[in-house]
């Protein structure tokens, strides 16, 4: 079963995640797997370079990110190819990942955009009020809150429906909410799958 941990920027998915690390479950991180497979997978760089931007890859043999971003910022049709050859990646990744996971959490704040729905047994919906989520992103990523603001509206597309809210709001109690999560999932016949805890 593969379990979307979903939620907008600064909803706090990263910290259910850790919680779940910790209670020795496996937890596939979109972007940082997007990262990992930009670096490493050379058919992914000779399309990135091909079809994207033939600069892609600087001289000393890395993705050059700074210039790939100077590309799609302003053509609509690169970023569709850029999002196209990135998220089908992610997407293959994690099917190989879930063949040899019983039980694999996926985290990721576009769960539409990158094709992941249909992949899902159950989604974990993080939430947090706006204006904590436009704090923490300020204090996270040192940027402004009308940037987190545009962040915010550039991801309304990707709500979906949830078989799980986990509020994430700095006074709900987190931990009781993810193993109550965690029991659904028990309920679900996913018990084989689960580590101990």
């Amino acid at each position: 079963m593969v379990v979307l941990i979903t939620g907008g920027i600064g909803s706090g998915k990263s910290v259910v995640s850790s919680i779940l690390r910790a209670n020795g479950y496996e937890v596939y991180d979109c972007d940082r797997e997007a990262r990992r497979l930009m670096d490493s997978d050379a058919g992914m760089r000779r399309r990135l370079c091909n079809e994207v931007c033939a600069d892609a890859i600087d001289g000393s043999g890395m993705i050059d990110r700074r210039k790939i971003a100077s590309v799609v910022f302003s053509n609509p049709e690169k970023l569709a190819i850029l999002n196209s050859i990135v998220h089908g990646a992610v997407k293959a990744d994690i099917l190989r990942h879930a063949q040899d996971n019983p039980l694999l959490f996926v985290e990721t704040a576009i769960p539409v955009t990158g094709g992941l729905v249909e992949l899902a047994g159950s989604v974990w919906q993080v939430e947090a009020p706006e204006q904590l989520r436009i704090r923490r992103v300020m204090a996270r990523n040192n940027v402004t809150a009308e940037e987190v603001k545009s962040r915010i509206e550039a991801q309304a597309s990707e709500c979906v429906s949830a078989s799980v809210t986990i509020v994430n709001d700095d006074t709900t109690p987190l931990l009781p909410q993810v193993l109550d999560a965690l029991a659904v999932l028990n309920l679900s016949g996913v018990e084989a799958s689960l580590p101990p805890r």
